[in-house]
């Protein structure tokens, strides 16, 4: 495989080493070898260094000294500490486009939405969570806070690998994701400030729960 673009190979790198951790075909603890990407994917080394930067800043990956970088390791506590962020940080953006949205704004999210529908119909899950993540870039065009965009997709990789561990274990979750997005679509759209929070926070909830129980399932297997 090779690349071309050298104005985004860093990211195009680090995309595609990501994708190998989400899926789990790279396993927490395995350790990155530079040289080894160099080789498969044709690019320099400088290159393969700006990415793994990246998968860092992202959540992904650990630099750590004299070993390089490894995958990040999945625990019980860290999977609670990104589901405790993102439903405060989801509970903000949420908020932030309710009182935002004028006229048409809320278009591009209902047309996201709208594929997720119809990827939940066509059990497509992969493209289900394409664009989920979609809706919610979106939806920071809304919400107008850079800071909060940052934040968040830097955290999306790491969501992804989450929530992707979760639906190994319990395909019935991309339904249930569904139905969350459209109730809470409905309570942005009618400005319910205070419907938002208790929406976000049932399915934050409910989510980290099933993703904790895969991470038991996963754990117990391979002992």
């Amino acid at each position: 495989m090779s690349f071309t673009a050298p104005e985004s190979l860093s990211e195009q790198i680090a995309k595609y080493l990501a994708a190998s951790i989400i899926s789990g075909k790279m396993k927490p603890g395995e350790r990155i070898q530079e040289a080894r990407v160099v080789n498969e994917l044709s690019v320099s080394r400088g290159s393969v260094r700006e990415a793994l930067l990246i998968l860092e800043r992202r959540y992904l990956i650990n630099i750590l000294p004299r070993r390089g970088a490894v995958v990040a390791e999945l625990s019980e506590q860290n999977v609670s500490q990104l589901y405790d962020l993102y439903i405060n940080l989801l509970v903000m953006l949420a908020v932030r486009v309710a009182d935002n949205w004028q006229d048409d704004a809320l278009d591009p999210v209902l047309s996201e939405w709208e594929k997720m529908r119809d990827c939940n119909q066509n059990e497509d899950r992969a493209a289900f969570v394409a664009a989920g993540f979609r809706l919610m870039h979106e939806a920071c065009q809304i919400a107008r806070n850079d800071y909060l965009s940052e934040i968040l997709s830097n955290l999306q990789p790491a969501l992804h690998r989450a929530y992707a561990l979760g639906v190994r274990y319990r395909p019935a979750e991309v339904s249930h994701a569904f139905r969350f997005f459209a109730e809470l679509i409905q309570a942005v759209a009618r400005r319910d400030r205070n419907a938002i929070p208790t929406i976000i926070k049932a399915y934050g909830k409910h989510q980290c729960s099933t993703v904790l129980a895969a991470l038991a399932e996963e754990t117990s297997a391979c002992a």
